[in-house]
């Protein structure tokens, strides 16, 4: 069985308005049912994990909420980031207390805000990731390419090996003429984030790459269930390095050989912004307007208009007339208004009102 670790994090900013610093977007009902990013997640890795098996590492600010979403996680099992300290913290944590509970347990680490419509695809490529993680490799899943994306980091696979592939090497996000050689090069896989290994394996790297990291988690994991907890984190926490996983440990481990890939054999999407969401949701109509939101929510009229996203979140009707390819989230509080091929510039505006002190729309 798989220990399965949901790190949830970030604030989503390029989902603004709807995804917000105290309701990020993994907490949102963004599947196109009426689960939120992190419960479609959850059920998900439940096809290799019980509920005992499964771990969110999440910020103080989000712990109720995490709770409240995940009834059938215990409670032991929501890790609770003091303050965020980026994805090697968070991970490393977590691959700490569970090898207290299991030394050689294999854990996997996905990301609450990734969307995967094929869960029993997805537990097929975790298994086999498993297999490989099995003999001492610490594994990564890959996506193949639809086509030369340069929003994502690449990996280049190297030689065959089992149901997988030796890593060569992690790639950077590229420009438009890089992502094309990379596509046409036919092995280079999407770096979607997504990590296999036993926690044995995984702890004895760490310890090789950032021995301050190691040794800090493995000394909070040992006190989990102490009275001390509390006093250890506000000493310990603090001083972590801030550092993603891929350049703690996952990149320089490839460059030694002890990294293996498999291929994702599922559709996958990292739900960043508006833009993306109107790619993967259906449709509401036939000329392309997608509507994003579940019971409760409000309702769209869309008159002579095409290929727009609504999100009607304020509950009240949202209407257009003869206008194409737009984003329209209507909030409480806000309201946005922007061009699909400008989804990406949505996270300036968070910034604009954070140095215009307007904390209470952030």
């Amino acid at each position: 069985m798989l220990h399965a670790v949901v790190p949830a994090g970030g604030s989503g900013t390029r989902l603004w308005p709807l995804s917000r610093a105290q309701r990020p977007k993994f907490l949102l009902p963004l599947t196109g049912t009426d689960s939120s990013l992190l419960q479609s997640t959850v059920e998900r890795v439940r096809l290799l994990s019980r509920p005992d098996q499964v771990y969110v590492v999440t910020g103080a600010a989000h712990a109720v909420d995490v709770a409240r979403q995940l009834p059938e996680v215990p409670g032991d099992n929501i890790l609770v980031e003091p303050s965020p300290r980026d994805s090697a913290a968070a991970i490393s944590l977590a691959a700490a207390v569970i090898a207290e509970r299991e030394p050689k347990a294999v854990m996997g680490a996905f990301a609450a805000d990734h969307l995967v419509q094929d869960g029993e695809a997805f537990a097929k490529t975790v298994e086999r990731a498993m297999e490989l993680a099995e003999t001492g490799l610490l594994m990564t899943i890959g996506i193949n390419p639809t086509g030369p994306d340069t929003g994502y980091g690449y990996l280049r696979l190297g030689s065959a090996v089992g149901p997988g592939y030796q890593l060569e090497a992690f790639v950077e996000k590229p420009d438009q003429v890089s992502a094309v050689e990379y596509v046409s090069a036919g092995n280079y896989l999407w770096n979607a984030g997504m990590f296999v290994w036993r926690v044995d394996v995984f702890l004895e790297e760490l310890a090789r790459r950032r021995p301050a990291l190691h040794d800090a988690v493995r000394t909070l994991a040992g006190a989990w269930d102490s009275t001390g907890r509390e006093a250890l984190f506000s000493q310990l926490w603090p001083t972590l390095e801030k550092i993603s996983i891929d350049y703690a440990v996952m990149e320089p481990a490839a460059a030694a050989g002890r990294v293996g890939v498999v291929p994702g054999d599922f559709d996958w999407h990292d739900v960043g912004d508006y833009n993306t969401l109107g790619q993967v949701l259906k449709a509401a109509d036939k000329v392309g307007n997608v509507v994003v939101g579940n019971r409760g929510a409000g309702e769209a009229l869309l008159t002579e208009s095409k290929r727009n996203v609504v999100v009607p979140a304020a509950g009240r009707l949202v209407a257009a007339v003869g206008v194409d390819d737009l984003i329209i989230v209507d909030t409480p509080d806000a309201l946005l208004v922007c061009p699909r091929d400008r989804a990406q510039e949505v996270k300036g505006l968070v910034e604009e009102l954070k140095q215009s002190q307007r904390d209470d729309l952030v």
